[in-house]
């Protein structure tokens, strides 16, 4: 079983099919607000924070799907990897939305 579902339960909807994204990696913590991926391009470290499709579950006032910038403390071969300065580069509600930036972001474009 998904990390993501031990964590929040066996019928969190991410709104998408993991298997779309391999490359996402699943490090969801019970002491999150929601499940949570991370990813890296180039040099640079990702998390993708996935909420409740439900607004009234969450616990903050976010858009459902919010990426920023990370940094990994452990090392290439077992990366531990958390929201770095917590900069916000990507905040939507919609999945097509997550979908454009992270293929633009995968892409090397830039997704701004």
């Amino acid at each position: 079983m998904e990390l993501y579902k031990q964590e929040f339960g066996q019928n969190f909807d991410l709104g998408f099919d993991l298997k779309n994204h391999p490359y996402l990696i699943d490090k969801s913590w019970h002491n999150d607000q929601c499940p949570s991926f991370y990813f890296k391009v180039g040099e640079q470290y990702y998390v993708v924070w996935v909420d409740y499709a439900d607004v009234e579950q969450r616990e903050e006032d976010t858009p459902r799907y919010v990426i920023v910038d990370a940094i990994n403390e452990g090392t290439n071969e077992e990366p531990e990897v958390y929201a770095g300065n917590g900069e916000v580069l990507f905040e939507s509600e919609d999945y097509a939305d997550l979908k454009l930036f992270l293929d633009a972001l995968l892409d090397n474009k830039s997704p701004h």
